[in-house]
């Protein structure tokens, strides 16, 4: 194929407008993203984070009143002992925010929200990061349409809402991606400290990070070995993130500040041997291991829209003459090309190979492969990119612009469709292609996990009588008492865990839950629940009362 020329949105190098562009489209997202969390109930784990974050917000507040005592060996612990199976970055950040948002300035009214906030503003940042990345590397036309594809991504969406880690560890495989590449060209001390704090944040935000030198160390050796003056350059691009980074690591951890190498003996082995939880996949149970070998592919077929999987296939085989032609030097456009490519692939896969493992637990669907998602989506950009640019070649240059701008919009409709309609049941936006939700509940793939789903039947509830005890089944306890200090739910309804023990009962549906509807039959006398919360006629949550109150 002849390489294609072009102006405008078709030209290769990224036009001067990018940048600004994609902050007002990242910004414009963060506040759909504030709009439409206010019908998304809490996951069970966030009612943990949202407990760790209060604890650490009192520390943070001792540490502006009396910092000596805050150091004080014993009061670090208490504070920080609270989920300390998992970093401290970002839970730090929605303390913070909490704090100051919240509590002090009381500008953010619910408490939630401000809880949120700056997983949201990470994953902007992410949309931000991953459209100016594919726009240096491929064009304009690609960092738009990567930055629409991981925008409108239903379960980036979704997880983008929550105060948890998944879009927030993304993003810090973004940032590191920036650092590393950048560190390759510009080969200066700072830019190897950048490389080595990008992925000491990335180390504490989520053990993702242990996944990185996969893609980094493989990638430096292809593309770090250019020598200068004739003379071999010491490879500190692959270096970097391990000298610097472990202790970036450990210095924003209070937890590991005393008894450091045991605490971080204790943190790895709770992951290496994390307990496995029930996921339903295909109509069967799954529990113990081995995961089966198609799980990955099925689910991602089943979650992520179609147009960004085939856009994304396209994008990493084309060939680099097949982009727009940018009138600039064609080795240093083809080696960013193909440093992009490589990485991006190196990316997807060192996110997607833990998942063919027999021992690797799979009960968190595709969240615990997120990171893989903003990489994909560069490369589903220059694939658009390179077709948009086919079909509007010979068209005047004028015309080429509006042609490729409209291209943009039909390309991302499906994805935007998909991922607003699946909104606030976003853990299985289950695409068209296999019969959208209805598709998903034929096929027996998991529609929910987390208990979330209890904030969308809080009508159900507040209308029950004064007192009621309510079997909350697998909501949270932080998580409930979250719905009730924000008003959501009544505050006098007792939650109870046990049926028996229970006025009202709610059943989140799940395969393995079966049994725990069935139990509720027996202790209500009755199978006919009082109301079922359904999506496109898929239950999600129902509400069973007794026949007569205890």
């Amino acid at each position: 194929m002849r390489a294609l020329g072009g102006a405008g949105w078709s030209r290769r190098a990224p036009s001067m407008w990018i940048v600004p562009l994609l902050s007002v489209v990242s910004v414009a997202w963060l506040g759909l993203l504030v709009v439409t969390s206010s019908n998304l109930g809490f996951a069970r784990d966030e009612g943990f984070y949202f407990s760790a974050a209060r604890s650490y917000a009192q520390w943070f507040d001792l540490l502006h009143q009396n910092w000596r005592g805050a150091l004080e060996p014993g009061v670090v612990d208490a504070a920080w002992s609270v989920n300390h199976e998992h970093p401290s970055l970002v839970k730090s950040l929605f303390a913070l925010s909490w704090l100051g948002l919240h509590e002090h300035l009381a500008w953010i009214s619910s408490g939630s929200l401000a809880f949120r906030l700056p997983a949201m503003a990470l994953s902007a940042f992410c949309v931000f990061c991953t459209g100016t990345l594919a726009a240096e590397a491929f064009g304009t036309a690609a960092g738009l349409a990567a930055a629409g594809f991981l925008a409108m991504c239903p379960g980036f969406f979704h997880h983008a809402h929550l105060a948890c880690f998944d879009a927030p560890i993304a993003a810090l495989w973004v940032l590191v991606a920036w650092a590393h590449l950048r560190a390759l060209r510009m080969r200066s001390v700072g830019s190897f400290i950048v490389l080595g704090i990008a992925y000491g944040l990335a180390l504490e935000t989520k053990h993702n990070a242990w996944m990185l030198p996969a893609v980094l160390v493989p990638h430096g050796l292809l593309f770090g070995r250019r020598s200068v003056l004739g003379k071999p350059v010491f490879p500190w691009a692959i270096i970097a993130p391990y000298l610097i980074g472990p202790g970036v690591f450990v210095a924003l951890w209070p937890w590991l500040w005393h008894d450091t190498w045991a605490r971080m003996q204790g943190y790895a082995a709770f992951h290496l041997h994390h307990d496995y939880y029930n996921i339903e996949f295909l109509g069967r149970n799954v529990f113990s291991p081995p995961a089966p070998l198609a799980y990955l592919p099925v689910v991602v077929l089943a979650t992520v829209p179609t147009t960004m999987v085939l856009a994304a296939l396209f994008g990493m085989v084309a060939r680099h003459n097949w982009l727009p032609s940018d009138g600039f030097s064609s080795r240093s456009t083809t080696h960013r090309d193909a440093a992009l490519v490589v990485f991006c692939v190196l990316a997807v896969g060192a996110s997607f190979g833990p998942f063919f493992l027999p021992n690797t637990p799979i009960f968190g669907g595709y969240k615990h492969w997120l990171p893989a998602y903003p990489f994909a989506a560069m490369l589903a950009g220059r694939g658009a990119a390179v077709g948009l640019a086919a079909l509007c070649d010979r068209l005047q240059a004028g015309r080429r612009a509006l042609a490729t701008g409209l291209g943009l919009v039909a390309v991302l409709a499906g994805a935007s469709a998909v991922t607003l309609h699946a909104h606030p049941f976003g853990i299985a936006p289950y695409v068209p292609g296999i019969g959208g939700m209805r598709g998903g509940a034929r096929l027996g793939l998991n529609r929910q996990f987390w208990g979330y789903t209890t904030l969308n039947v809080a009508g159900v509830l507040n209308a029950l009588p004064l007192r009621s005890r309510v079997f909350i089944h697998d909501t949270a306890w932080d998580s409930w008492a979250q719905l009730q200090s924000e008003g959501v739910v009544r505050g006098d309804l007792q939650a109870t865990f046990a049926p028996s023990d229970a006025d009202a009962a709610l059943v989140h549906h799940e395969l393995h839950m079966n049994e725990v509807e069935h139990s509720i039959w027996v202790a209500f006398e009755t199978q006919s629940p009082k109301a079922v919360l359904t999506h496109d006629g898929v239950p999600y949550v129902s509400v069973y009362t007794r026949r007569t109150p205890k």
